[in-house]
């Protein structure tokens, strides 16, 4: 079998220092959005729930930046969610989240040039007179919007360099005329402290109007998506990634609120043109007249105060249109790297070294957007396109963390993990809900869009995309066993392993009437091809081969061989995808990794398989056990190996010794739990005698009376990896030091195997 990935020779360059996606992250959030956003959410949610609406999204934003952040930092590619989903879940949700990213993009980015267009035609047409209105406003709105966009699709034509060059002076600019608002709030409300009366009533609409408010403005807070689709072009980006990611969410929000509180206090509420009407209210009346009530506010706070929003609008709107057109031009890009989508999306200008093509369609829908969508319903668009995004990337987050920590290589690692991805996801489910109540049309394009993308993957891109280094691939494969059974899977690595591993199975598949898997991972060399795959397979083919000679007179088996850069997380995966019962293997009693007790094939099977683990040690010299030990203190891994003592004890003279070791007066119940759990087990096998020992060293303890026995069985630990790495556990150094043959078992069951079966 060949690889079907194409040699490219043609890269994006590498050209953008943390500065630059610094700016391009703060250019794609305080964006035009803020000044919108203001407006629309003073309207809903009055004064107090303005500074929350920031606020709180802001802590929003900053826990899933955090998770990008981790993500980018270990796989720093252009694509973003594309990849972070591809690695986290397989093709299809890839293709689904770069879908969802290229949309999501193209929206804001035309969100940002109807805002632009909006309040320069509003300025303009105040400054000179004209007295614009009705339709002939709107179609000059839409050109405005059009050549604004135009510009900056050229601009991102020119390359990464001038991109975020041109990106840094206008965001350097809007900052300016930002922090300019800013100040002269702070300065105001120092100088009237009566003016923090406007922020009376603090919630007027109530809670719940918090939320559509903030779902709708999502999409100011944003920027750190387009910072990880710098990943092909940003230097050091390990570094420089997560870095950008947390400063810019940090400093926006921080902009935001002041500039919010700025907006409350420009205006005096004993101003006659207010006639007794609270400030909130005058200020949401622009809005409701289709004005801007941001830019009223201002002008009352400062001189030239509608010229200054006018540029800060300007400034804003073009280094966010910029931003995410640069965005969504990565993610087609990145789908047509891997042929998710045609080949010709990944072509790259030979001159200018950019994705022209997918600049191309990312144009369409940019043009197409600011054509048909006004502000609102552009920001509740594209803010509940970024809340999806956001959640898939959240659950990547906790993904591959969980199954790919030992194999990334992070430059960052969120704290306090799994508790802020998993706030992020619930936060961002509740902002997409409120989103209803604000713009109905959003609800319906994003959905659509979305099935869109499954309907697309299922009948074009699932046979076409290209696979990656970091999937796992069949190699050979002989066709299940019929019958949806009790299945029992055997990782066979190479023949020495075979005689241990066929004479558990024997057993274990007897005594469950069991299907049997017979799985070898090959251990392809991460510099090797994987064209060049065939020598690696030779070993563990053989061991198959001998494997089915013992098993294949009795137990139907199917055979499976594949590779995966991490031969745990490929087992792992084909236990998932095989619906497997018990999961066998094979250990050497060698430990070579400082960060595994039992090494590091074993341990992250133990720890996240979805089903029954049994880890078999110098198993295969005596083909009978007459007395098997099993240690006990309880817990459902104790039940579990009483178990399977019973079933590997011989059946005529074989007798099962439970023991527990009683230290400092301390006792386990041994009695009770080996009568409870036998019966529960219907445990017909071997009698069962219980034995207690008084000793101060518990390890010690065991392996004297390993001494006197043919097999031990132990319970594993359900600790993680990285608790363990602190200290090694009691059945974990039993295990190392016993030079008699055990058995480590591991039991799964209830919510727990569901929920790692399908997570």
């Amino acid at each position: 079998m060949t690889d079907r990935r194409p040699q490219v020779a043609e890269e994006l360059s590498r050209d953008l220092t943390l500065f630059h996606i610094v700016m391009m992250g703060l250019g794609m959030m305080i964006g035009a959005g803020v000044f919108v956003g203001i407006g629309l959410s003073i309207e809903k949610v009055g004064p107090g729930g303005l500074i929350l609406t920031f606020v709180l999204n802001g802590l929003v934003a900053l826990f899933t930046a955090m998770s990008f952040a981790e993500l980018s930092s270990a796989i720093p590619r252009a694509g973003g969610a594309y990849n972070f989903a591809r690695i986290g879940f397989g093709r299809g949700a890839s293709f689904v989240a770069g879908w969802m990213e290229w949309l999501a993009s193209s929206l804001a980015g035309a969100f940002y040039a109807v805002v632009f267009a909006s309040f320069t035609v509003e300025y303009l047409d105040k400054l000179t007179g004209f007295g614009l209105a009705g339709s002939p406003k709107a179609a000059v709105v839409k050109v405005v919007a059009l050549a604004a966009a135009g510009l900056f699709i050229f601009i991102n034509y020119r390359g990464s360099s001038e991109t975020g060059k041109i990106g840094a002076l206008f965001t350097a600019g809007q900052m300016l005329f930002v922090l300019l608002i800013a100040a002269a709030g702070v300065v105001t409300a120092i100088r009237e402290p009566a003016r923090l009366a406007n922020f009376q009533p603090f919630m007027p609409n109530g809670w719940w109007r918090l939320l559509g408010a903030m779902g709708v403005i999502y999409v100011a807070f944003e920027g750190f998506e387009v910072i990880a689709q710098a990943g092909d072009e940003a230097i050091d980006p390990k570094r420089n990634i997560p870095k950008a990611m947390l400063y810019s969410v940090l400093i926006v929000t921080l902009t935001y609120v002041l500039v919010a509180a700025a907006t409350v206090v420009a205006v005096r509420a004993d101003s006659p043109e207010l006639r007794g009407t609270p400030v909130w209210e005058w200020i949401a009346g622009f809005e409701k007249a289709g004005r801007f009530g941001f830019r009223a506010a201002v002008e009352r706070l400062m001189p030239f105060g509608g010229l200054l929003v006018t540029l800060a609008v300007i400034f804003s709107s073009t280094s966010a249109l910029n931003a995410t057109t640069y965005s969504a031009a990565r993610a087609s890009y990145a789908l047509g790297r891997d042929r998710m989508l045609p080949a010709w999306f990944a072509r790259i200008s030979p001159t200018r070294k950019t994705p022209s093509v997918a600049l191309i369609f990312t144009a369409l829908i940019v043009l197409t957007a600011a054509v048909f969508l006004d502000h609102r319903h552009g920001a509740a668009c594209a803010s509940i396109m970024f809340l999806f995004l956001f959640l898939t990337v959240n659950l990547c987050a906790l993904k591959i963390r969980r199954n790919m920590g030992d194999e990334l290589d992070y430059g960052y690692v969120m704290p306090l993990f799994p508790l802020l991805p998993v706030l992020a996801i619930g936060l961002q489910a509740l902002l997409a809900a409120g989103i209803v109540t604000e713009s109905y049309v959003a609800w319906i394009i994003a959905p659509t869009w979305v099935l869109a993308g499954v309907l697309i993957y299922r009948f074009y891109s699932r046979t076409r995309a290209i696979a990656t280094a970091d999937e796992i691939r069949v190699l050979e494969e002989r066709a299940e066993p019929s019958g949806k059974g009790y299945g029992i899977m055997v990782a066979v690595a190479n023949p020495d392993s075979v005689l241990q591993l066929v004479r558990a199975t024997y057993r274990l598949c007897g005594a469950k009437d069991a299907r049997v898997e017979l799985l070898h991972m090959v251990p392809v060399p991460d510099q090797v091809p994987l064209s060049d795959a065939k020598p690696y397979m030779m070993a563990g083919k053989e061991g198959l081969v001998e494997t089915m000679l013992y098993l294949a007179p009795l137990f139907p088996i199917s055979t499976t061989i594949r590779y995966c850069r991490s031969v745990a997380r490929g087992i792992i995966s084909a236990v998932r995808e095989k619906r497997i019962n018990m999961l066998i293997m094979g250990w050497h009693g060698e430990h070579r990794a400082e960060a595994f007790h039992l090494g590091s094939t074993v341990d992250p099977v133990v720890e996240r398989c979805p089903c029954d683990v049994v880890v078999l040690k110098g198993c295969g010299g005596n083909p009978t056990f007459r007395r098997v030990l099993v240690p006990l203190a309880g817990g459902p891994n104790g039940a579990f190996a009483l178990e399977i003592a019973g079933i590997l004890a011989d059946d005529r003279e074989g007798e099962v010794v439970a023991m527990t070791v009683a230290t400092d007066g301390a006792r386990f119940d041994l009695e009770t739990f080996v009568n409870q759990h036998a019966r529960r087990l219907g445990h017909t096998g071997p009698p069962v005698r219980t034995k207690i020992v008084q000793a101060e060293d518990v390890v010690r303890a065991i392996l004297a009376e390993a001494a006197e026995h043919d097999l031990i069985v132990l319970g594993c630990t359900r600790q993680p990896i990285l608790i363990q790495a602190a200290r090694a556990t009691v059945p974990e150094l039993v295990a190392r030091r016993c030079d008699k043959p055990v058995v480590m078992v591991r039991a799964i069951g209830g919510g727990r195997s569901w929920i790692r079966r399908w997570i």
